[in-house]
């Protein structure tokens, strides 16, 4: 396999950052976005009339802190250095900026070199870069507010689709099976725990979410994903209860753990299948 030049690795990195610092906007200002719409077809359902909020969406306003909602200036911008230079603190009120923010432009950042260097520069690796950036997205905005926004995981599901479509068609119906086994199996659960415990085990957007993971894997790594979050949801979630006890009884977003799962799966899925059959057999 051809690899690429030292610089082709340093300029990925940096793309990669970039797309990071996109995507803390897309994650802060998406569920905000959503619970403006959803307020505004309140409204209009209930003949309340328009309320005037300023303009918000993902270019407007610009970037400001979160707390005194003072205008950051494009040198403290920058992926990751802005962060660092200041020391993770505005410049204005001297208060502490959430560590997500440098946190998220690094996984961009190390995911794209992950992908450049299992499948190279290629049209294929862009289709499963941007799946891990949405995957991303979507693990740090459930765990934020618990929300999968459909606006994110149903873009993900037909672009699984498509990358089966023009680089694997001998894949696609396996994908479209996933698609349908993946969204019923978790329906099916959630149906079961409600009429056994009388609760909501889980959110529709985690049906919707291992229905993406089925598009772009197909429906023989589902039991392994499935497997590789429920284990991995575990295990945090014990450790987070016994950390804080206040957590017990919390709801607990099992869509991060669905999103790393899915990113394993697509990254190294063949070389984990092979080890998880040895295992059964």
């Amino acid at each position: 396999m051809h690899h690429p030049p030292l610089i082709a690795w340093l300029i990925i990195f940096l793309i990669g950052l970039c797309l990071g610092s996109f995507l803390n906007v897309v994650i802060t200002r998406l569920p905000v976005m959503l619970m403006r719409r959803w307020r505004h077809e309140a409204r209009a359902a209930l003949e309340l009339g328009d309320e005037h909020a300023p303009r918000f969406n993902l270019a407007t306003p610009g970037s400001m802190c979160p707390r005194c909602e003072t205008p950051i200036a494009w040198h403290d911008n920058l992926p990751l250095i802005g962060w660092i230079k200041r020391r993770g603190h505005c410049a204005a009120c001297q208060k502490p900026i959430s560590i997500q923010y440098p946190l998220v432009e690094m996984a961009a950042g190390l995911l794209a070199l992950v992908v450049l260097a299992l499948h190279g520069l290629t049209p294929e690796s862009l289709f499963i870069y941007g799946a891990c950036l949405t995957l991303l997205a979507l693990a740090v905005i459930d765990f934020r507010t618990q929300l999968l926004p459909d606006v994110l995981t149903l873009p993900l599901l037909w672009a699984g689709l498509l990358f089966q479509l023009f680089f694997q068609p001998f894949m696609l119906s396996d994908a479209v099976i996933g698609v349908m086994v993946g969204y019923l199996s978790l329906w099916s659960f959630y149906w079961l725990f409600k009429l056994v415990t009388g609760k909501e085990g889980m959110g529709f957007g985690d049906f919707k979410l291992l229905a993406a993971l089925g598009a772009w894997l197909g429906w023989s790594f589902l039991p392994l994903v499935l497997v590789l979050s429920a284990g991995l949801g575990a295990i945090v979630g014990l450790m987070a209860q016994a950390c804080s006890p206040r957590l017990r009884g919390a709801p607990f977003p099992f869509g991060p753990f669905l999103a790393l799962a899915g990113w394993i799966a697509l990254l190294v899925g063949d070389e984990l299948m092979a080890l998880y059959l040895s295992l059964l057999i």
